[in-house]
């Protein structure tokens, strides 16, 4: 027995040598409720990873008895890469890393004999769920996208919150919120009817059958034996319930999260989950990591100043090993063609030098429409850039319209492909007659098509309901007859010529132009299958397998995005979470851009500070400011004054360029100069290429 326990203790030591004391005390803390507080940059996916390896490795645990939940697919496919390493080839199958929705979708999967759901169901995803409550609304809100996206917000934010249909109305507050709830018990109905469930139902759902079933619970618990939560201080109301019943009177449970971190309180995370967690769990111990591994000590101290003006659940200091670093520049220009001008001078300028490569360069923003003067400065001087969160190929409507088409032509049993194109174009197939198409379908057991080509079903609609959808039944079973006798090609433009989906844009989308970009897409689509007939032996492929391989390609193409090239990144604030850079641009650091004006106006300071709090972090060697004195706002000129964010920062650390600057040095003119001409000479360049 003594061999065993030093065999442990070498293992053990020998996994966190790197580790420092705080992060070492984390990982070995394992008999009860434990809270990470983890500052920005202090190594807590290390922590994390390292804690699942200790707890197979050194604590008895099976992989099948651990669970982590994170928030975003990267970021579990990263932590399981790296658990998997420190395992050194040990079994690690059964070991769950997933996402909190992929955790609820497995739950309900498992669970299914428990729920309101037949097998085979359908997800749906943003867009679904807004065309459908379109379906269910009268023409006046239904033509309103802004006030149905506030009721969509609205319903998802009751999920969130475990608000069921039925106390919607009680707890409403005002007009929009009792409208929100009358159409949130007929949107529930239908998803029901449809066999559905949209992405809040992935948790909302498993939460409450482990609230109400004990056999449930107490299989889930002994199932998950040991609970990692990683960002928790983004956790909304239902996960926190969740990782709750989870965890259950064991309370074996690590999570880790920065309340000066939480930035997305729009889409329903609470930070004060946080502070919950010691009234459910009276043993919790709390951790900080306040060893910053990142960014030099001024960009920290800075950092620290400006997230001391907003109340703390928990106080902590960044502090680093790094040298303090080079002074933080505050850049004032005239407008926003100045600002953009100027960045991209000094990015040329570093990269000409080689004092930096494009890749080391991030601009930072609080809102999307800030990046198309930036973005229009860096084409035409022919700087590679990327734009994080673009809309990819495959989440354009018609795009998934199209392939909802081809899914449902390729398999008539994939209900969320006939939902989807049931209407699109318009046949008159309504909400009313899908609800009872849904609940025959349930009766039967079948499909959606099949319970559509019954002929029990002339008895349950009128004539002129059931015409319409024996109509398209018939369109759909006609094509893969006309595809053998007509060929591929021939079928497709067949198809889209019988629905006439051309003029169906033209009649939807906000512009001829943008109607004709997104025919082009559809285009190009078909394009794409036409040439996937045969596979790159020559073999020819049947349509089902085309559409399954164009139905990945969305998810390779995501993945190539995250691969790392030579690009100055281009970002929001909330999209750069987790990130880190050489250097950052944080740009338009002006009163009502950050802090943004609705935040100003609703008194949501706190998170527009979090924000900055969060964009000064993500850099590690410099960091550089901009503001306009001018900025054009919808078509108008307006003065803007400088973000009181700035004042908030030490005086000392900051450099100040425009207005409030000292006259030029010699030194900086000749840098100016040596700028200057590096543009000239890319311009050539380019000029050259072309």
């Amino acid at each position: 027995m003594q061999v065993k326990i030093h065999y442990l203790f070498i293992s053990f030591d020998t996994n966190l040598y790197h580790l420092n004391n705080k992060q070492s005390a984390a990982v070995q803390h394992i008999h009860g409720p434990l809270l990470v507080l983890a500052g920005a940059g202090s190594g807590k996916t290390s922590v994390i990873t390292q804690k699942i390896a200790h707890l197979m490795n050194n604590c008895g645990y099976k992989p099948h008895h651990i669970a982590a939940i994170t928030f975003t697919n990267k970021a579990a496919r990263e932590m399981k890469e790296r658990v998997i390493k420190l395992l050194d080839g040990q079994n690690s199958r059964g070991l769950i890393v997933a996402t909190f929705h992929n955790l609820g979708l497995n739950f309900i999967r498992k669970e299914i004999a428990h729920l309101p759901l037949r097998e085979n169901f359908s997800i749906f995803d943003a867009q679904d769920c807004l065309a459908l409550l379109k379906e269910l609304t009268p023409a006046e809100i239904a033509g309103d996208k802004s006030r149905l996206m506030e009721i969509q917000t609205q319903i998802s934010s009751w999920k969130n919150d475990m608000v069921a249909p039925h106390h919607a109305m009680a707890v409403s507050k005002d007009a929009l919120q009792r409208e929100a709830a009358h159409l949130y018990e007929r949107y529930q109905r239908h998803l029901h009817a449809y066999n559905a469930v949209d992405f809040d139902d992935l948790i909302r759902l498993p939460v409450d059958l482990l609230q109400k079933n004990e056999a449930v619970r107490e299989r889930w618990q002994k199932k998950i034996r040991y609970l990692l939560v990683d960002e928790y201080q983004d956790t909304n109301s239902s996960q926190y319930l969740m990782v709750k019943l989870l965890v259950g009177l064991r309370s074996k449970l690590t999570v880790v999260g920065d309340d000066d971190q939480s930035i997305y309180s729009w889409r329903g995370a609470k930070p004060e989950n946080l502070s919950l967690l010691k009234q459910d769990f009276p043993d919790l111990e709390v951790i900080k990591l306040e060893q910053n591994y990142r960014s030099s000590g001024r960009i920290l101290k800075v950092a620290n100043q400006v997230i001391d003006h907003n109340p703390h659940l928990f106080e902590k200091k960044l502090w680093s090993e790094h040298d303090y670093g080079e002074p933080i520049r505050v850049l004032e220009l005239d407008n926003e063609e100045e600002e953009s001008a100027r960045i991209t001078s000094e990015i040329i300028t570093e990269q000409f030098q080689g004092k930096a490569s494009y890749g080391d360069f991030a601009v930072l923003y609080r809102g999307n429409h800030q990046s198309r003067i930036i973005e229009q400065a860096l084409m035409t001087r022919g700087i590679p850039y990327a734009i994080s969160g673009g809309t990819s190929f495959f989440a354009r409507a018609e795009v998934k319209d199209m392939l909802a088409y081809l899914r449902l032509v390729s398999n008539h049993d994939d209900d969320n492909a006939l939902l989807r194109v049931v209407n699109v174009p318009r046949r008159e197939i309504g909400p009313g007659t899908l609800e009872t198409l849904g609940k025959f379908a349930q009766e039967l057991q079948c499909s959606l098509f099949a319970a559509a080509k019954s002929e029990h079903l002339k008895g349950i609609l009128s004539t002129r309901r059931w015409n319409f959808l024996n109509q398209f039944c018939t369109f759909i079973e006609a094509i893969p007859e006309l595809i053998e006798t007509q060929g591929l090609e021939n079928s497709l433009q067949h198809m889209l010529h019988q629905m006439d989906y051309q003029a169906w844009l033209m009649e939807t989308s906000a512009s001829e132009k943008t109607a004709e970009f997104r025919w082009r897409n559809v285009q190009d689509l078909m394009g794409w299958i036409v040439n996937m007939q045969t596979d790159s032996e020559g073999q020819p492929q049947e349509l089902a397998v085309i559409v399954n391989k164009m139905m990945l390609r969305d998810r390779l193409e995501r993945q190539e995005e995250e691969e790392e090239t030579d690009e100055v990144q281009l970002m929001t604030l909330h999209s750069a979470k987790g990130l880190e850079f050489n250097q950052v641009y944080l740009v338009g650091m002006e009163e009502e851009l950050l802090p943004h004006k609705s935040s100003i106006e609703e008194d949501q300071i706190d998170e527009e500070r979090r924000l900055a709090y969060v964009g000064i972090t993500r850099a590690k060697k410099k960091l550089t400011f901009s503001m306009a004195k001018n900025r054009k706002r919808y078509g108008e000129w307006y003065q803007c004054q400088p973000s009181r964010f700035i004042e908030e920062m030490p005086e000392e650390d900051l450099v100040w360029e425009g207005a409030h600057s000292l006259p030029i040095t010699e030194e900086q003119r000749q840098e100016k100069n040596k700028a200057q001409i590096a543009n000239l000479r890319l311009m050539l360049k380019n000029k050259k290429k072309d």
